[in-house]
């Protein structure tokens, strides 16, 4: 167990803000945007947070409110200063963090929990996908005031979206419904269907070096790897999380590392191709860990958030030293 030794952590403590999300800007080193909800989320408003890191610690740029909770966001691709979160109500907010107030946009379809949101990655096309307790996913174009096309298939509530680094048009979709979906725009249907695991799926992710392998993490505790080109079995399972899986993300820079928060309070580190996989456990929340990611600037530095009104930034010691 640690408390990330491998450097300081950077804290900034955000009173009566339960964290549900967390992302690096791909655009400003150092810059992290936090999606938060008050009273976890289950009512009350909801706060989109932009920080950014000096010598001292971690200082809060600017925050905006929104009148529900928000559960995701994602920095746009083409615009360093624009951002998309979803919140509780249903709706998207689009937001430009060099405007003191906002949001510049809202979209307004999904008629239940929208819980995750994801700007693609591919050049030549600037689009955003939503996933909803409503048991779709739509697809957007931020220019355009209404969706571009529905997604149904789910049978339950999809905690997840996250489009291929890969493969455009392509997005995966994680569900309460035990599957893993893989999307295809250009068809407006399921390519595959992945019966992932017996408990409810809460993330999913790619990896950024192999573009037929994903990792659910789930409700059972455990994360599994998928190679499309073969989903009866996974290619592998990690097992130590106590509580249900939160969220999973692949390394930018290894291609085997990847990290999970976990309702059990904490943050492990793993190399799925190692007989050992566990490379570290950080625990440094109090509360269930909901928010995660990995800085696509710098290969040791990661970000996480709690229902503690916690944000950290720190350099996990397994990621200081030569894998």
């Amino acid at each position: 167990m640690s408390g990330a030794r491998g450097g300081a952590v950077r804290t900034l403590r955000v009173p009566g803000r339960h964290g549900y999300a967390a992302e690096f800007s791909p655009y400003l080193p150092g810059r992290l945007a936090c999606a938060a909800a008050q009273h976890y989320g289950i009512a009350g408003c909801g706060t989109l947070l932009i920080l950014d890191q000096n010598e001292s610690g971690l200082r809060l740029f600017r925050s905006f409110d929104w009148n529900d909770g928000l559960f995701d966001v994602t920095w746009s691709e083409n615009n360093e200063h624009v951002l998309v979160t979803c919140s509780g109500d249903g709706s998207l907010q689009l937001w430009d963090t060099a405007k003191a107030t906002g949001p510049l946009q809202v979209y307004k379809e999904h008629t239940q929990e929208v819980y995750s949101v994801d700007w693609s990655q591919t050049r030549g096309e600037q689009l955003v996908v939503s996933g909803s307790w409503d048991q779709t996913v739509k697809l957007w174009d931020p220019t355009v005031g209404k969706s571009l096309c529905t997604f149904r298939g789910h049978e339950s509530v999809i905690y997840s979206t996250i489009w291929s680094p890969h493969i455009p048009g392509c997005f995966a979709s994680a569900s309460g419904d035990q599957t893993l979906r893989i999307w295809d725009v250009k068809s407006t249907g399921v390519r595959i269907v992945v019966p992932a695991h017996q408990a409810e799926i809460l993330s999913c992710d790619w990896c950024k070096y192999n573009e037929n392998l994903l990792v659910t993490g789930a409700v059972d505790c455990s994360l599994r790897g998928w190679d499309l080109r073969n989903v009866r079995q996974p290619v592998f399972e990690l097992l130590g999380h106590t509580y249900a899986i939160r969220r999973v993300k692949f390394s930018p820079f290894h291609a085997s590392v990847l990290a999970s928060c976990s309702y059990d309070f904490t943050v492990r580190f793993w190399n799925f191709s190692k007989p050992d996989p566990l490379l570290e456990t950080v625990e440094h929340h109090t509360e269930f860990t909901c928010g995660l990611d990995l800085s696509l600037q710098s290969p040791t530095q990661v970000a996480d958030c709690a229902w503690d009104e916690t944000i950290k930034i720190y350099d996990p010691v397994c990621l200081t030293m030569p894998a």
